[in-house]
């Protein structure tokens, strides 16, 4: 595939004329898809981001800038959603991003955009001006469950006498279908659900609150160009379907999942709502961070072995701020490449049956935790089953979410003098209806 090698926008010395803070997620070197309007109101557009500022490519392509690409004519970026130009594959996204870091470049502040002030007005807009959407129409959301370190943990808590994982676990990327209709852009409010619950020593069920709420730190992978009914995508080919990642925090209801998942698995829990964060990072701006993830033992199946690292060294942090605190604290820090199944295994595995990805299609990892402590992803397994609460700067203690917590969710590749990032995930519990 063109993902082999990179090319002039993954040069650490590009620089934007457009001023971007060192700590920025939004360098000339990310270049991330997202749906904004203005708070002003007016059409929803696709955009870039860069610094503080987002960059509306429909301005841009009205005005001539991407003549000569795959897009010219298309009104792809006339759009309300990411669909169409995620449907048009690898080859047009890559132009599309050469030329936009060709006109953000600081030698270009002089160039078609640079110096053409009606344009630059309309098109370049402080992100504080803006109303990010939910960026793409998504059709099926597949939840994994990829993390050993995770998979570990929760077979220790809830099957302390026998083995942590189940015997299917080393030899396929568990997974289930979860609900793309709940699926709700970062600063959305998070309504407590309610459900059935059971305790060990209750005769039966009683009907409330949860009182077990939980988030979970997960990346998603969204489908570009799909696959055919009845035509498996192969392992090694399965990047070239993907568009990009975005952060997905999978809020759970722990206590009506306990209930409730036997012996199909989750429900009720995780389908009241899943946060995504509103930028999608290409593949390509994630390229000079690729990596291998953990050594796979047994050696999987023939149809899901890779022959090229297949995942990315991307820092992820869980930060949580109570009613009380004035800012948010880490609680928890974990990476992408823990993951024991890659992206590429799981849409090799998701399609081997002929099951069709269709564009804009959402596949989570599921929660990505890590060896140690403070690399748990879950609140389930930071407070070891609520039995060890996390202390807080400000003395609050926490199990399990209250009422008024933001738990916000981050990540960023980190480059040489620069770093990729993907933006927040946030979202505040509030009281049930």
């Amino acid at each position: 595939t063109g993902m082999d090698v990179m090319d002039e926008t993954h040069d650490s010395k590009l620089r934007s004329w457009v001023e971007v803070d060192a700590n920025s997620d939004f360098p000339i070197q990310n270049i991330p898809f997202g749906i904004y309007r203005p708070k002003g109101g007016g059409d929803l557009h696709v955009a870039t981001a860069i610094g503080d500022y987002v960059l509306d490519l429909a301005h841009l392509d009205d005005a001539g800038l991407f003549n000569g690409t795959e897009v010219e004519g298309t009104e792809v970026f006339h759009e309300p959603t990411l669909n169409a130009l995620m449907s048009m594959g690898r080859k047009a996204w890559k132009e599309i991003r050469l030329v936009i870091s060709r006109l953000l470049r600081q030698e270009a502040s002089n160039g078609d955009l640079g110096n053409n002030n009606d344009l630059k007005n309309m098109a370049l807009i402080s992100m504080n001006e803006v109303e990010m959407q939910l960026p793409v129409d998504i059709g099926d959301y597949t939840d994994f469950y990829s993390s050993k370190e995770h998979a570990t943990n929760v077979g220790k808590m809830f099957r302390p006498d026998g083995e942590p994982l189940l015997p299917n676990w080393l030899h396929l990327p568990v997974a289930y279908h979860g609900r793309a209709s709940s699926v709700i852009l970062s600063g959305i409010d998070i309504v407590r659900p309610k459900g059935q619950t059971k305790t060990p020593d209750a005769p039966a069920p009683s009907f409330g609150n949860s009182k077990r709420l939980d988030f979970e730190l997960e990346m998603g992978v969204f489908i570009g160009a799909g696959n055919n009914l009845g035509e498996a995508v192969s392992v090694n080919a399965a990047e070239d379907h993907v568009f990009g990642l975005a952060l997905v925090n999978d809020w759970s209801a722990r206590d009506i999942q306990t209930w409730e998942y036997q012996p199909l698995g989750p429900f009720l829990a995780k389908n009241f709502a899943t946060s995504i964060s509103p930028w999608i990072i290409t593949l390509e701006a994630l390229e000079p961070f690729r990596c291998s993830g953990p050594k796979q033992d047994p050696k999987p199946l023939e149809y899901l072995r890779n022959t090229k690292d297949s995942t990315f060294d991307i820092n992820l942090g869980i930060y949580l701020k109570t009613e009380n605190m004035d800012s948010d604290q880490l609680i928890s820090s974990s990476n992408y490449n823990y993951l024991y199944w890659n992206m590429s295994q799981q849409i090799a595995h998701h399609t081997i049956t002929g099951c069709n990805l269709r564009t804009g299609d959402l596949l989570a990892s599921g929660t990505i935790s890590g060896p140690g402590k403070d690399n748990r992803g879950s609140m389930l397994e930071l407070s070891w089953l609520w039995t060890e609460p996390i202390k807080l700067s400000n003395g609050d203690e926490r199990k399990s979410l209250d009422d008024g917590d933001t738990v916000t969710l981050r990540g960023w590749c980190q480059g040489d003098g620069y770093r990729i990032g993907f933006g927040d995930c946030t979202g505040t519990i509030l009281p049930p209806n």
